[in-house]
């Protein structure tokens, strides 16, 4: 690897130029955000009073900024029950910067399970993170075509009509941002109902990641078709690989009927609607995540963490229970690291902090129960009276993952697949150790972390634990080089570069 590869990253987008870009764009132009969560939670405190309970991470604080520049709305799935008694109203945003309207879908509680538990995840999930077992699984059946048809139909129908309600209230001409899966079909919803008669700007962003078109083949005709028509009646369709892109490119040239592709201008026409497609490789709030890494709690979890596991390097991970994240390779990985070079029993310390994810279906279920039993394989195997080499701690709690990260010698993201794999940007930002990171090839972090990162596939075993191995003893040199340049790559493109290479491609594009 040249030493040109550590080089200092340019500032893609320096903040006053990322802020001007915003209001320009924006400045005649109403916004509407429509996604399956909405940015608030409304629940009842102890003394009945109606309170807001903001969402966390940072696309919710990137969207909402945007509010700063423009007449905005957000749409999505209500959730509590005050959430649909509220329906709709103002919400002023933090620091006194604006308000946003916020309406709630409300569908009934079976036509929500069918689209969100039976379509949404796992079908579609599974799908695109290629975790279908094509032998055995998935089986189109009644039950399914009815959960399309009266709940992922029914459902992005009532989003469509939506969102076709604040296009005809809007002043300006509607800038309309979907975000992922949920929403496949409400571009098109959108396009029959309201034709060319108002001028409005469809955006579709794709969080997870898109497989090929042979994945896409084992989907029934009608239900890929529509998938692919909703998708194509966007202007702007982002995703967060290049490897996506061409992917969905390949799809529509495979499975689409009329259509045109032009793979080097990445410009899809159907039914004489052209559609742009682009990869925006999504990242973090770097600002945010550092004050939190500097409270007074992530400091008290770092004190425990060291106090116990001091003198041992740290091998972390920090993933959802969800079958994708390749949980239980990763402890079989260990196992094989310490019989290959047992020089490193007792001396490590692999630490997993796992949050629980849908449990409600079957197959998530099940893989935290493989977890355990992997988990207690390792510690039978090699543990003793004052040693566990696996510790797994289940649970939310952000702070302490953050504390976590800060002290890891190797952070390992192994995936299946991953759209991005945000815990392989967040670690960088905050590690105290010149940390190194395993990454899966299969990771749409990848496409930019690959020369910092050592890259693994997924499913070699034998591979991540050499490069376990080789974490472990590398030189202090190399690991300061490989943690600046993630730390720097990170920085350079955080969630508001993200957001301003939308709003860039739509100027450059005159939509």
């Amino acid at each position: 690897m040249t030493e040109a590869v550590w080089e200092e990253f340019p500032q893609i987008f320096k903040i006053d130029e990322c802020e001007t870009l915003q209001s320009e764009v924006l400045k005649n132009r109403t916004l509407i955000i429509a996604a399956n969560r909405a940015p608030v939670t409304l629940v009842k405190n102890e003394d009945g009073e109606i309170e807001f309970q903001r969402g966390g991470g940072g696309l919710v604080t990137a969207l909402l900024g945007l509010a700063r520049y423009v007449n905005a709305r957000w749409i999505g799935c209500s959730i509590t029950e005050e959430d649909r008694q509220w329906r709709e109203g103002v919400i002023p945003l933090e620091n006194d910067e604006g308000e946003i309207l916020v309406s709630f879908v409300s569908p009934d509680e079976e036509s929500y399970t069918d689209y969100y538990n039976v379509i949404a995840n796992p079908l579609l999930w599974f799908l695109q993170h290629s975790m279908w077992d094509f032998v055995r699984t998935p089986t189109f059946d009644a039950r399914t075509w009815k959960a399309w048809h009266e709940g992922y139909v029914k459902v992005n129908r009532l989003f469509a009509e939506a969102i076709v309600r604040q296009i005809e209230a809007a002043d300006k001409p509607p800038l309309v941002m979907l975000q992922d899966y949920h929403l496949y079909l409400v571009p098109r919803f959108i396009r029959e109902t309201l034709g060319e008669r108002k001028p409005y700007t469809l955006t579709h962003f794709v969080h997870i990641p898109w497989p090929g078109s042979e994945d896409w083949g084992m989907v029934p005709p009608a239900m890929r078709q529509a998938i692919l028509q909703g998708l194509c009646s966007n202007d702007l369709l982002g995703f967060q690989t290049r490897e996506d892109a061409l992917n969905f490119i390949r799809t529509c040239e495979s499975h689409l009927p009329d259509t045109e592709v032009n793979f080097t201008k990445g410009v899809i026409t159907f039914h004489g609607h052209d559609t742009h497609v682009r990869d925006f490789p999504i990242s973090i709030d770097v600002e945010a995540l550092r004050e939190l890494a500097a409270t007074d709690e992530v400091a008290e979890y770092r004190r425990h963490f060291i106090e116990r596991y001091g003198d041992r390097k740290l091998i972390v991970r920090v993933d959802r229970t969800e079958p994708s994240k390749n949980i239980v390779r990763g402890f079989a990985a260990l196992n094989e690291m310490l019989e290959l070079y047992p020089e490193h029993c007792g001396e490590v310390q692999f630490l997993a902090l796992l949050v629980p994810s849908r449990m409600e279906v079957g197959e998530y279920q099940n893989y935290l129960d493989e977890i355990m039993a992997a988990a207690g394989r390792v510690n039978a195997l090699h543990g003793d009276s004052t040693w566990e080499p696996v510790r797994v701690l289940v649970g939310e709690d952000y702070p302490r993952a953050v504390a976590a990260m800060q002290l890891y010698d190797i952070l390992l993201v192994n995936s299946i697949a991953d759209g991005m794999n945000l815990v392989a940007k967040e670690g960088p930002t905050v590690n105290l150790k010149d940390g190194v990171v395993i990454l899966s090839e299969r990771t749409g972090a990848r496409q930019q972390l690959a020369p910092g990162a050592l890259v693994i596939s997924p499913c070699d075993i034998y591979a991540t634990a050499e490069a376990m191995h080789r974490a472990l003893i590398m030189p202090a040199e190399e690991r300061r080089k490989r943690a600046e340049f993630l730390r720097r790559a990170v920085e350079a493109e955080d969630i508001s570069v993200w957001l301003c290479w939308q709003l860039k491609t739509l100027a450059e594009l005159g939509l």
